[in-house]
């Protein structure tokens, strides 16, 4: 197996794999400008507070919004997050061919996001993190490679 391979933020090599990558792509019949914008409206998900992330001006105000705890949060949340993630970074991928491409040449590394904040999404400062985004690119990658190898 190669080095493993970290990301985190706009910048690096590997920075189109952030989540507020300036990436769009279409999904439940909406424009989504990052998977930041997406997956933090999914929170509201048939409220008028998930067209409000939507329209956020930047990734990191959606994020602002999404963590408001005065609006209401879908009361699955917990449950659905992961495939939430799981299905916008699929259309990420799929709508552009240039990361598609970057992401399949990282082949077999292992992908980590190295948030020095998150524990869940990312390896977290210790190292000790979940790194579930790392994990939901890698079956991504995985997904693409048993499609082009049959």
């Amino acid at each position: 197996m190669s080095d493993p391979i970290y990301f985190y933020g706009q910048n690096g090599p590997y920075a189109c794999f952030s989540n507020f990558a300036p990436y769009a792509f279409e999904l439940d019949g909406n424009y989504w400008p990052t998977v930041e914008h997406y997956f933090q409206a999914q929170k509201f998900a048939g409220t008028e507070y998930e067209t409000r992330v939507q329209r956020a001006f930047t990734p990191k105000d959606a994020r602002t919004f999404g963590r408001r705890r005065d609006w209401p949060l879908r009361a699955d949340w917990e449950t659905v997050k992961d495939e939430v993630m799981l299905q916008a970074v699929r259309h990420k991928f799929e709508t552009h061919s240039d990361i598609r491409q970057i992401l399949l040449d990282t082949k077999d590394a292992q992908i980590v996001e190295n948030s020095p904040f998150d524990y869940y999404w990312g390896c977290g400062k210790s190292g000790t993190g979940k790194n579930r985004l790392g994990e939901i690119l890698m079956q991504v990658r995985a997904e693409y490679q048993a499609k082009s190898a049959g």
